[in-house]
């Protein structure tokens, strides 16, 4: 499995946690959902729970997290007592799906945001809200794939944080044939199993992060 920055126990925590502060937010502060997308992916919250931070993924409610944004972002305390809520809104599934996709992917919420807006959240909220989480994740992986237009090599390797001559060196594999590759002038999905097998162990991660999705 890819290396992710918190264990998936956690993960419900950290989605119930996001869901609430969406909720929160918009519809007891009257926030406007793009607004606070921008105080969120701005502040140093966002970051603590892309990093795994236990006190902000485990231990902070919604109500705190929202709070410790707008105080950050803009110096306001806010003190506004929640609603009554009967159900997930559809706020609470865009913070809890969104938070699931950045869990899976390892990407920034800077960079998710920048590829899909609240709007377009919004919008999927009517299909995908009782569908699998699956779905959803999927979506967006199609994407971030069409906006930043790296492959699922290039992207793990920098997550990782090795040079194409590291893995190189160790993985075994040719510097050449991983620059190839990444650049998409020879396709990975038909590299010999050992291949994926010896640079997938070098990364830390599954043959099958590496495969690329076929267009339909």
């Amino acid at each position: 499995m890819m290396t992710r920055a918190y264990q998936e126990i956690y993960l419900s925590n950290a989605q119930a946690a996001l869901g609430d502060a969406f909720d929160y937010a918009i519809n007891d502060c009257q926030i406007p959902g793009a607004d606070f997308v921008k105080l969120f992916t701005t502040s140093s919250v966002s970051k603590r729970m892309e990093n795994g931070e236990a006190s902000f993924i485990a231990g902070k409610s919604g109500i705190e997290i929202v709070r410790d944004v707008v105080l950050e972002t803009t110096g306001r305390q806010l003190d506004t007592e929640p609603g009554e809520h009967f159900g997930r809104s559809r706020e609470y599934w865009i913070g809890w799906a969104v938070c699931a996709y950045q869990w899976y992917s390892s990407r920034s919420y800077s960079e998710i945001f920048a590829v899909i807006t609240f709007a377009d959240l919004q919008n999927m909220y009517y299909t995908l809200h009782e569908a699998d989480i699956s779905k959803f994740i999927d979506i967006l992986n199609e994407r971030m794939c069409e906006h930043f237009k790296e492959t699922n090599l290039k992207r793990i390797r920098s997550s990782y944080g090795c040079s194409q001559a590291e893995l190189s060196k160790r993985s075994g594999v040719s510097l050449r044939s991983i620059q190839m590759y990444e650049q998409r002038n020879k396709d990975i999905n038909k590299a010999s199993a050992e291949t994926l097998y010896r640079i997938s162990k070098a990364l830390g991660c599954t043959m099958e992060n590496l495969l690329e999705k076929q267009s339909e």
